[in-house]
């Protein structure tokens, strides 16, 4: 049967009174994937431009260091958006309109771009939450380490190393498109299903992203908040005891803007990635043959939801953290409406 627009609404609409909870929730999430993905590709795309063109100005008033990982997230962020979002996640849930793209050979190649793509984008913020760490609680670590040279060093190795990772991709799927998300969006074969070393390499990759990345991001955050709280307490005493009142801080204020900027971009990204991560380990453990229970398929549909949400909302944390970026953001918008008044008064 032929598949419209509306075939999922149909379909829950008919059977609504005899299907199970999770399977209602599940063609639900479906049908506002119909919706939700063409708008956030029209809406993801654009913003990281701008954050690309903002930030690389450099007149945000961050330092350059923070603005070279601020971009490369944004870059990598934008590479998932096309990667993943338009040329995956949109085809799939509209199958028929792109039917003829699955006879396109390329899905090994395009999984592994993808998943580097994913994997620099997640890495980047670890490397990010790293640097904001030695910064804030490393003192003497922090002018030799907290350099732009070694932002693009430390860029340029976690970008070599998410190729070199996903490279396993090209061998462990097909080059033809599955059209759907059941393990992958690419077929693979009985072979590499059944293997243990295949599924083996395809659980620890959801391990290394986001797991891994998920606990140092949650520890680096605690050593930053610990610090921070002894370290306020002692500046505090300090400066009370020399002036008899407690005056206002331009350092605290300065750096308290900064610790803003790096809870906000961290607790973002461990909201939005937390429950597709578990899903995909839980997942990856039962292809290994673990007797654990199968997670309600909707788990995943959600899971996408929010870990392509993520994509996007940098751009919404520095507008609404950060005044100058505000003010940056406002004159690039404003710039091309200026544009054609001059070029209509002419």
């Amino acid at each position: 049967m032929r598949r419209s627009f509306s075939w999922e609404f149909d379909y829950l609409s008919t059977y609504y009174a005899w299907m199970k909870l999770d399977h209602r929730i599940h063609y639900g999430l479906l049908i506002i994937q119909k919706i939700y993905y063409p708008i956030l590709a029209v809406v993801g795309v654009p913003v990281n431009l701008l954050t690309i063109v903002i930030l690389s100005r450099g007149k945000c008033g961050l330092s350059r260091c923070v603005t070279r990982y601020l971009v490369a997230m944004a870059v990598a962020d934008l590479l998932v958006i096309v990667l993943d979002l338009i040329l995956r996640h949109i085809p799939i849930r509209y199958r028929e309109a792109f039917f003829p793209l699955y006879y396109i050979r390329v899905c090994n190649i395009h999984a592994t771009l993808l998943y580097a793509a994913t994997d620099c984008s997640v890495w980047f913020t670890v490397a990010f939450t790293f640097d904001r760490f030695v910064a804030i609680c490393c003192q003497k670590l922090k002018t030799r380490y907290c350099k732009e040279k070694t932002a693009d060093v430390v860029l340029g190795a976690v970008t070599v190393l998410s190729c070199l990772k996903d490279i396993t991709w090209y061998f462990l799927v097909s080059n033809q498109y599955s059209r759907f998300n059941s393990p992958w969006f690419c077929r693979v074969n009985t072979d590499v299903m059944s293997s243990p070393v295949w599924g083996t390499i395809a659980f620890f990759h959801s391990i290394i992203t986001p797991g891994i990345a998920f606990v140092l991001i949650l520890l680096l955050n605690v050593f930053t908040v610990r610090h921070i709280i002894v370290a306020s307490r002692a500046r505090r005493r300090l400066r009370t005891h020399s002036s008899g009142e407690s005056p206002r801080d331009p350092e605290m204020d300065s750096r308290r803007k900064s610790i803003i900027l790096l809870f906000v971009i961290s607790g973002n990204f461990i909201l939005l990635w937390s429950e597709l991560m578990v899903h995909s380990i839980w997942k990856r453990m039962w292809w290994l043959g673990s007797n654990s229970a199968i997670l309600p398929a909707f788990l995943m549909e959600m899971g996408f939801i929010l870990q392509l949400l993520s994509c996007c909302t940098n751009t919404c944390i520095y507008a609404v953290t950060q005044t100058k970026f505000r003010a940056q953001l406002k004159n690039v918008v404003k710039y091309p409406i200026t544009l054609i008044l001059k070029l209509i008064k002419q």
